[in-house]
C-alpha cells in the first residue's frame, strides 16, 4: 500500500521535478556565461593565469576577456597614473604617508611641505608585479620605502646652499626622478614625473636664503646692466669704427683722385717735355747745322783771304825798302810818337826812350 502512494506520489511529482531541473540547468548555464567573461575597464591591466598549466597572459586592452571557470583566473589590476603624496605628519595609507625630511651633505635639515610622485604600473608587466608583491595592486607597497629612500639620497647629496639654487635643485631633481625610475622599475613601475615644491629651512636660514636671493637678484641686474653697457660700447665702437672707415675710404679716394689727377698731369708733362726736348733737339741741330755750314762758309772764306794775304805779304817781301817804308808811312799815317828822354838816377849810363803813341 504504502509502495503504491510512494509510486503515485512521484507520478504526480515528475512534470515539477522536470521544470526544476530545466530551472537549474538554466540557472547554471547563466552562472557558467557570466563567469566565462571578465571586464577590463580603461586604466587597467588583467593577468590571465591558466590554474592547470601554469601559463600567464598580460591583458592591456580594455574589454570582455573570457575564461573558463575554476580553470583560468583573472587579476585585475589598476594601470592609470596615480599619485603618490608625502605631506603631513602621519602614514595614511599606501599612497599617503608623512612629510619627507633630508639632511643635506653639509649637515643642515630641511624638507618638504608636501611633494608628489605620479607613477603608473607596466600594463604588459602586469603579471610580474602580482607574483612580486601580490594581487589587489600590490605593487604600491613599494612606493614608501623606495620613494622615501631614494629622494632623501638624492636630495642628500647637495647642499644647502645647491638645494636653495632652483638651477641645482632642478638638476638634483631630475637625478632623483631618474633614481626612482631605476629602482622601481625592477617592480614593473614607472614614474612619471616628480613634483617638489621649494625646500623648507629653520626660519634663520630661510632669511639667509631670502637675502642670498636678494643679492643674486641684483647681481643679476648689475650683471644685466654690464652686459647692457658691454653692447652699448661695442655698438658706440662700431659707430665710431664705421665713420672712421668712411673717413678713411673717403680720404683714401680723395689721395687716390689726386694721386691719379698727378700721374695724368706728369704724363701730360712728361709728353710736353718729350715735345719740347724733340723740338729743342730739332732746333739744335738745325742750329748747330746751320752753324756748322757758317763755319765751313768761314773758313773757306778765311782760308781764301790767308791765301790772299799770304800773297799779298810773299809779294810784299820782294818789294824794295823804299816801297816798304812807304806803305809803313801809309800805315802809320795820322800815329803821333812822342820821344822824351827818361833818366831813372842822377848820374844816367844809359838813355831810356819812353813815349806815348796817339792816334787820331
Amino acid at each position: 500500500m504504502a509502495k503504491d502512494e510512494i509510486d503515485d506520489f512521484f507520478d504526480q511529482a515528475q512534470p515539477v521535478l522536470k521544470w526544476v531541473w530545466r530551472g537549474a540547468a538554466l540557472f547554471l548555464t547563466l552562472s557558467l556565461g557570466i563567469f566565462s567573461f571578465t571586464d577590463v575597464e580603461p586604466g587597467e591591466a588583467a593577468c590571465k593565469v591558466n590554474n592547470l598549466t601554469g601559463n600567464q597572459e598580460s591583458i592591456t586592452q580594455p574589454g570582455w576577456t573570457s575564461r573558463i571557470p575554476f580553470i583560468h583566473s583573472v587579476y585585475i589590476e589598476d594601470a592609470s597614473p596615480q599619485t603618490f603624496t608625502m605631506t603631513g605628519d602621519e602614514t595614511k595609507d599606501r599612497l599617503h604617508t608623512k612629510a619627507l625630511t633630508v639632511r643635506a651633505s653639509d649637515g643642515a635639515e630641511f624638507w618638504f611641505d608636501s611633494s608628489d610622485i605620479i607613477f603608473q604600473l607596466q600594463g604588459d608587466r602586469v603579471c610580474e608585479a602580482i607574483a612580486d608583491a601580490g594581487a589587489e595592486n600590490g605593487y604600491r607597497r613599494w612606493m614608501i620605502p623606495y620613494a622615501r629612500s631614494v629622494m632623501r639620497d638624492e636630495f642628500g647629496r647637495e647642499s644647502t646652499i645647491n638645494v636653495s639654487d632652483p638651477s641645482k635643485y632642478a638638476v638634483a631633481t631630475s637625478h632623483t626622478s631618474e633614481r626612482l625610475n631605476e629602482v622601481l622599475g625592477e617592480h614593473a613601475i614607472t614614474v612619471n614625473q616628480l613634483v617638489t615644491p621649494k625646500p623648507r629651512f629653520n626660519e634663520q636660514y630661510e632669511v639667509a636664503i631670502e637675502q642670498r636671493n636678494s643679492l643674486e637678484n641684483q647681481k643679476e641686474v648689475i650683471k644685466s646692466n654690464l652686459d647692457r653697457a658691454g653692447t652699448e660700447r661695442d655698438r658706440a665702437l662700431a659707430v665710431v669704427d664705421q665713420e672712421k672707415n668712411l673717413a678713411m675710404q673717403k680720404r683714401r679716394a680723395e689721395l687716390e683722385n689726386d694721386l691719379a689727377t698727378a700721374t695724368a698731369d706728369q704724363a701730360g708733362k712728361k709728353r710736353s717735355a718729350d715735345t719740347a726736348k724733340i723740338m729743342a733737339a730739332g732746333e739744335g741741330q738745325a742750329h748747330l747745322s746751320a752753324q756748322i755750314n757758317a763755319a765751313r762758309e768761314l773758313e773757306g772764306q778765311l782760308a781764301a783771304q790767308y791765301v790772299s794775304r799770304k800773297a799779298e805779304i810773299d809779294a810784299f817781301r820782294t818789294q824794295p825798302i823804299e816801297r816798304v817804308m812807304e806803305r809803313l808811312g801809309e800805315k802809320l799815317k795820322g800815329t803821333t810818337i812822342h820821344i822824351e828822354p827818361y833818366a831813372d838816377d842822377a848820374s844816367p849810363t844809359r838813355l831810356n826812350l819812353g813815349g806815348t803813341v796817339k792816334t787820331k
